[in-house]
């Protein structure tokens, strides 16, 4: 990497390297990575100052810059993903914001995907104009629409799959040999779905973006971001980041390189509970529609199971009733957190429309799937016994 190397062994098993990537050991002979809590580190001498600016040589010099908490994080979602390289950042946003913002100018043009979260979409609509960066979207399911929208100013596409919330999935190996015959850049979000779930490197994809606050994280204590992916596109949006300073703190590595260790176990546990959940409410009479990528009715059913290796976490469905019921419905829930995060260890609820996506016309809503009653639920790692007794009694006490 371009930071400097850590020197660990890159075991070929997923949970060994989550676990067994780590910063070398210090005088102090420590097991566990410590917390390097500095603003800055000490040079050798004035020679060794100068090669480290001159990035003649690699190593540490400010926390803006790099750290060792940030580089092992870096370390472990790189070899995640199977990428070559990868930036931290404060918040999953600020990855989205730069892994475009580093790669276009104005006069440039993005396709992306309709299916997108809220913030995304205001970055598209009322942040990239101000530096005249049109944008256009398309249906994951129309070609034609793909086609049509890239211009000859067209720099990269942006899309989510799973989408958020509508759980949406575009094929990574067709959208991958289509940015390749057009020479685009193509950024995937991989947040639902983690390193664990889905690696679209693998599929062809350029860079990917994590929201680390998230599963990453899995216990919801920090906000986090990461852009991973090829050296070259890492190493302009790395110069971005150190010249605008949105810095992932020390602490907020540490505390999401250690969640790193039990990844696989947590995504295992979010995705079986999600699934009997989802089969659940698709046989119950007071639910309208359920959407989760490893249930058979869903629209991308056969895509799904060739390009994730779990359903992910994350279940919506609409209550009969539409909005009215939805609201009575979130009101009923006795403990489930109601909260606009996911990922969480703890099963948290949301309602799409007058949260997350609030910024999004209702016409546009629509256009992805978004109904006014859509509930999202983020499959928490209590007893699925417990979690479906929660959602009957609030089904029937909103009746």
């Amino acid at each position: 990497m371009d930071l400097f190397h850590l020197g660990n062994a890159m075991f070929e098993n997923f949970e060994t390297n989550a676990v067994r990537i780590q910063t070398p050991k210090t005088a102090q002979n420590e097991h566990s990575t410590p917390l390097f809590m500095t603003s800055s580190f000490l040079f050798d001498d004035a020679e060794h100052a100068r090669a480290i600016f001159a990035e003649e040589v690699q190593g540490n010099m400010y926390s803006r810059f790099s750290n060792p908490n940030t580089t092992e994080l870096i370390e472990k979602l790189a070899e995640m993903e199977k990428t070559e390289d990868g930036v931290p950042f404060a918040s999953g946003m600020a990855a989205v914001f730069n892994s475009m913002f580093a790669l276009v100018k104005s006069g440039d043009h993005i396709l992306a995907s309709r299916s997108i979260f809220g913030s995304t979409h205001s970055i598209f609509t009322q942040i990239f104009p101000r530096f005249n960066i049109g944008h256009t979207y398309a249906d994951i399911g129309n070609q034609k629409e793909w086609e049509d929208g890239v211009n000859p100013n067209t720099k990269l596409v942006f899309i989510e799959t799973p989408s958020n919330p509508a759980l949406d999935i575009i094929d990574l190996n067709w959208i991958s040999n289509f940015c390749k015959e057009r020479k685009l850049i193509l950024i995937v979000d991989n947040c639902f779905c983690t390193p664990y779930i889905q690696r679209p490197a693998e599929w062809g994809a350029d860079l990917v973006v994590h929201s680390g606050t998230k599963f990453l994280d899995g216990q919801g204590r920090v906000i986090a971001g990461a852009v991973l992916g090829r050296k070259d596109l890492i190493k302009e949006i790395r110069f971005i980041a150190r010249a605008t300073g949105p810095s992932l703190s020390p602490m907020n590595a540490w505390i999401i390189s250690k969640s790193l260790e039990t990844l696989s176990i947590r995504m295992e546990r979010h995705s079986q509970n999600a699934l009997k959940l989802a089969e659940y409410l698709e046989k119950h009479p007071q639910i309208e529609l359920v959407k989760y990528p490893f249930l058979p009715s869903h629209p991308q059913y056969t895509l799904a199971k060739k390009q994730m290796k779990l359903g992910g976490g994350i279940v919506t469905f609409v209550v009969k009733g539409g909005l009215k019921r939805g609201a009575k419905f979130l009101d009923a829930l006795k403990w489930f957190s109601l909260t606009a995060n996911l990922g969480d260890s703890r099963t948290t609820a949301t309602h799409p429309a007058s949260t997350t996506h609030a910024k999004l016309t209702e016409d546009e809503r629509l256009a992805v799937g978004i109904k006014p009653g859509l509930i999202r639920i983020s499959v928490g790692l209590e007893h699925i016994d417990d979690i479906i007794t929660e959602i009957e009694q609030a089904l029937e006490a909103s009746k």
